[in-house]
């Protein structure tokens, strides 16, 4: 940089620390917030303040500058031409201050603080679970909140750092950044008391004469290699939890399709055992989502690396189903 570029920078900089110290930052945030949010009463709700505290910190702001930023009734709310203009400006400042407050964190020796978790009850049972004690103890200033639901929780909108969601299908697009964790392979099981009374099945066609534990109404698409077959046993027991499926399929209800994360405890346990092994009834793909800036800091990140890898080690795929058993669709095609 030339002597006067780095004057100017200097000078550039110099105004925009006077120019904070006329105008609250807390006060930038919360214009800031409205504006995104499309009103007061949705940046209030956003972020769990009355609406009034933000309706009068956005006054005050505009006071401080001697300019009206908004025109507000009870039912609009829009920018004036000089409220744009300052709008991307007051944008740019709100970003530099986070930028600049999570520089300091990111240089932390040690992970600590409070990391939100959300996932659905069957991925919290069976990934998160076992893993989540030895992140506590390899990094023990984290404080790991958990929140397990199989409601679709707004992660940026309830404040969760981390969401981790089973899929079948690929998730929407979103502002939300997306890690897959794994790819893992959907099984037929049962209990060995079930193929004792009903006779273990030999071909996919053999499961119309068995008793079935369904997601849904839907048939059963089984692959292996090229061929596939749909196939639908008699509904015994129908449920859109894989946890009650699990636990019906080892009471020996009849044969359920699980991803194999799900049914591998009772596979080694030999509570379950595999039905038509060579072929497998789709894939479920793990993903581990987190809005973008969660994930500079040092908690969240030290959380994310982990995680990524404990779920490929212990349950990427490892399934027998042939080549295009990715292609499968999965019985009832709903996410866990």
């Amino acid at each position: 940089m030339t002597n006067d570029g780095a004057v100017a920078a200097r000078i550039e900089t110099h105004r925009f620390f006077m120019w904070t110290l006329i105008v609250n930052l807390n006060d930038l945030y919360l214009f800031v917030q409205a504006v995104d949010a499309g009103s007061m009463s949705a940046a209030a709700r956003r972020l769990d303040l009355p609406k009034s505290t933000v309706s009068k910190r956005v006054a005050e702001l505009e006071r401080t500058l001697g300019a009206r930023l908004v025109h507000r009734t009870s039912r609009s709310f829009r920018l004036t031409p000089v409220g744009t203009e300052f709008f991307e400006h007051a944008r740019a400042a709100v970003i530099e201050a986070e930028s600049a407050r999570d520089a300091v964190l990111r240089q932390a020796a040690e992970p600590a603080g409070v990391v939100r978790i959300t996932s659905s009850v069957p991925v919290a049972q069976h990934i998160l679970a076992p893993c989540l004690p030895a992140l506590a103890i390899a990094h023990p200033k984290l404080l790991l909140q958990i929140h397990a639901s199989d409601r679709l929780v707004d992660i940026a909108q309830e404040g969760f750092d981390i969401a981790v969601r089973s899929h079948f299908a690929p998730l929407p697009d979103s502002a939300l950044v997306q890690r897959p964790l794994a790819t893992s392979p959907i099984v037929v099981v049962a209990s060995p008391g079930y193929l004792a009374r009903a006779g273990a099945p030999h071909e996919p066609t053999d499961l119309v004469r068995h008793d079935g534990l369904h997601p849904s109404q839907q048939p059963w698409r089984l692959q292996r290699g090229g061929d596939t077959v749909d196939v639908t046993p008699r509904i015994r027991l129908q449920a859109d939890e894989s946890t009650l499926l699990l636990q019906a399929a080892t009471a020996g209800l009849g044969l359920a399709c699980l991803p194999d994360w799900i049914a591998s405890d009772a596979l080694a346990s030999g509570a379950l055992v595999r039905v038509l092994p060579g072929w497998r009834a789709g894939t479920v793909t793990t993903t581990l989502l987190m809005p973008h800036r969660r994930g500079q800091l040092p908690g969240v990140r030290a959380a994310v690396e982990f995680l990524v890898r404990h779920v490929a080690r212990h349950h990427g795929d490892g399934g027998d189903g042939g080549d295009d058993a990715d292609d499968a669709r999965a019985p009832g095609d709903r996410p866990t």
